[in-house]
């Protein structure tokens, strides 16, 4: 059967290059609105990220420390050499940053993480970042049931796992907020790209449930929805797609030769934008004052597809549940 209107050379090579022909690699970096901006005084926050080794997450555990905040910077698998920099980063500068190892995959690790955190603090936390997660990319058949669970585990029940382990200590004191890192391929998608929208799109459907939920507990939910960034999730999607290919059957990657060419080849993502956009545009949010924060901020100096999808939800959950007895809730969350 013939490729309705696609020619195979205008096709893209490699789930990396699917990104950036959805517009989420971006071109050069901006100020974002913030070139004329203080910095925000965060002194007296204690603030939990996970997946701290690199990325959004050690890039917001140094900028929150040096604004004030105590930090507790989780990651996997200690010892580490990530680990020990930040701690080595942290006493050369006198910031209070404290390594704490949390599988967000492991309902034991995050038990027995979060539980160190609140023994540190005396019980309280007032920021939980769920920045942890993952990318695996491949068309969905070739996503097989090892790929699948470990993204939806890093992606989705990670952060479920996270909020449960601290909302009872948010709860009681009656305030806190939680940062979820979405995507914008948490509300368009594009192909080749396996389950990492699908695990995002679970992630913004439950955020958004929980930001109701927790408006009568003075708890925030506000979910970010970076678009490309040159990180480390490039490098870590790599490995994981090389891995992927080398076990599954030729005939299913011959299957789809314009998604599958490349696979698990390293190569870069995000351009040249500036990934420090997410720890500004967090320690802003972090510093507003409760009540006021944006259930989703779209953060990304080039193209951000998914603001029409933004506005027209909230459009449609306030037609739909505006004037019911949760209007409230809802409202509160919306209209900010």
């Amino acid at each position: 059967m013939a490729r309705q209107g696609v020619r195979r050379r205008d096709l893209l090579r490699g789930s990396a290059a699917v990104i950036g022909a959805a517009g989420v690699l971006g071109g050069a970096s901006q100020a974002l609105g913030r070139a004329d901006a203080p910095e925000p005084s965060l002194a007296g926050q204690t603030i939990l990220i996970t997946g701290s080794s690199s990325g959004f997450g050690r890039l917001g555990a140094e900028h929150y420390a040096r604004l004030g905040a105590r930090v507790f910077a989780s990651m996997r698998n200690l010892p580490r050499p990530e680990a020990d920099e930040l701690t080595a980063l942290a006493e050369a500068e006198g910031l209070a940053i404290e390594v704490v190892e949390i599988d967000v995959t492991s309902e034991d690790s995050v038990a027995r993480g979060v539980g160190a955190v609140l023994e540190a603090t005396g019980g309280t936390l007032d920021v939980l970042i769920n920045n942890a997660g993952i990318a695996l990319g491949s068309p969905i058949e070739l996503q097989d049931m090892e790929a699948t669970r470990l993204i939806f585990e890093t992606n989705t029940y990670g952060p479920h796992r996270m909020a449960r382990a601290v909302l009872p200590a948010m709860r009681a004191a009656g305030h806190g907020l939680i940062v979820q890192i979405s995507s914008q391929l948490g509300r368009v998608i594009a192909p080749g790209l396996g389950h990492y929208s699908p695990t995002k799109f679970a992630l913004e459907a439950m955020s958004e449930a929980m930001a109701y939920e927790l408006v009568p507990h003075g708890i925030d939910v506000t979910i970010i929805q970076p678009g490309g960034y040159p990180t480390q999730i490039w490098e870590n999607a790599s490995g994981l797609g090389a891995a992927l290919r080398d076990r599954t059957p030729e005939e299913q990657l011959a299957a789809y030769p314009e998604l599958t060419a490349g696979m698990g080849e390293a190569r870069g993502g995000g351009g040249t934008t500036d990934p420090m956009d997410i720890p500004n545009t967090i320690a802003d949010i972090i510093a507003s004052p409760r009540g006021t924060r944006p259930l989703r901020l779209a953060v990304h100096p080039g193209n951000r597809p998914q603001l029409g999808i933004n506005e027209a939800s909230n459009e449609a959950q306030l037609a739909w549940l505006g004037a019911s007895p949760f209007s409230p809730w809802i409202r509160s969350v919306l209209e900010r």
